[in-house]
């Protein structure tokens, strides 16, 4: 394998990479809060389609990223309400929104972007660093990305530094995760903050669909996400709910589905669906304690029955 070919490799898992990090830095925080986020997949699908919708309307990219943020945060507004106001039961509604956004995605598609009107609609290119991109097999994964990979880069750092463990933000929210009827006696909106996080998740959801419909293909297609969501919230639980972990996660999963396409290409003969269970293999390794690091809340899907 020539370093061209690794160039190429990690070239297009880092760009995988980032809108899985994206993604799974929004779930984090909020399973942290004691909501799963199961329907993650759909909040990304939502997110690509109303992004190349808006983008093939106006003609804008950045309009396109906008709607396809406020068409997620919608959606997390239901979910919000389903799981945390009524109590319904996480995993169910999770899996039901999948459905349903895989469904209304694909009708809209046929009804609204018939004809070849979300392929090639306006996206984002990729920007050069100049002298960083010239490293060798890292550089032009690094240094070589669209204005909207490094936007996302730059939200998950922020998302990083607010909910920190050592921020009143982020110590709130693992209160709320881990005993929520101790954290509501003290005084804090248990379904408040679970609500909060629940809405920045499915921003990140939506941008992360953005990232991918207008930056790395720039169309949209039925059901384009194939999965992604569900492997975002893999790289949760694979990551131990850390950051660093989740970052780590993502990059092996983006290079992981960039050799399901590479290593055929040079020859090398290893059956494509043992590439595509390697990321889920790894989680099964970390749920099962084999890899140390934090457990998961104590409160994930456990509704709170207080009045805050």
């Amino acid at each position: 394998m020539n370093i061209d070919m690794l160039t190429q490799i990690f070239t297009s898992g880092v760009a995988f990479a980032i809108l899985l990090i994206v993604a799974a830095t929004g779930e984090s925080t909020s399973e942290r809060a004691g909501v799963l986020n199961l329907s993650m997949e759909g909040m990304m699908l939502t997110g690509a389609f109303a992004s190349v919708l808006a983008s093939a309307a106006t003609e804008s990219a950045i309009l396109g990223v906008f709607a396809g943020v406020f068409a997620t945060l919608v959606f997390g507004v239901v979910q919000a309400l389903l799981t945390v106001r009524f109590r319904a039961d996480q995993i169910v509604v999770g899996i039901a929104s999948n459905a349903l956004a895989l469904g209304l995605t694909t009708y809209g598609a046929r009804i609204l972007l018939d004809g070849g009107k979300g392929q090639g609609v306006a996206g984002f290119s990729g920007v050069d660093i100049p002298v960083l991109t010239d490293i060798p097999v890292v550089g032009p994964a690094l240094f070589g990305q669209s204005l909207l990979g490094y936007v996302c880069v730059a939200i998950v750092i922020s998302i990083a530094v607010v909910f920190s463990r050592q921020t009143m933000a982020g110590v709130r929210v693992d209160a709320v995760g881990e005993d929520a009827v101790s954290a509501g006696w003290t005084g804090l909106s248990v379904n408040k903050i679970r609500a909060l996080c629940v809405l920045l998740a499915s921003a990140t959801g939506g941008l992360a669909g953005a990232q991918l419909a207008l930056s790395e293909v720039q169309s949209f297609s039925e059901n384009m996400t194939a999965g992604l969501g569900y492997l975002a919230v893999v790289a949760v639980i694979a990551g131990r709910w850390k950051v660093l972990g989740i970052v780590w996660a993502c990059l092996f999963f983006g290079v992981a589905r960039a050799l399901q396409f590479a290593l055929p290409a040079v020859g090398v003969d290893i059956p494509f669906a043992v590439l595509v269970m390697l990321p889920y293999l790894i989680a099964i390794v970390a749920i099962s304690g084999v890899v140390g690091g934090r457990r998961a809340p104590s409160c994930l899907t456990v509704p709170y029955a207080g009045r805050s």
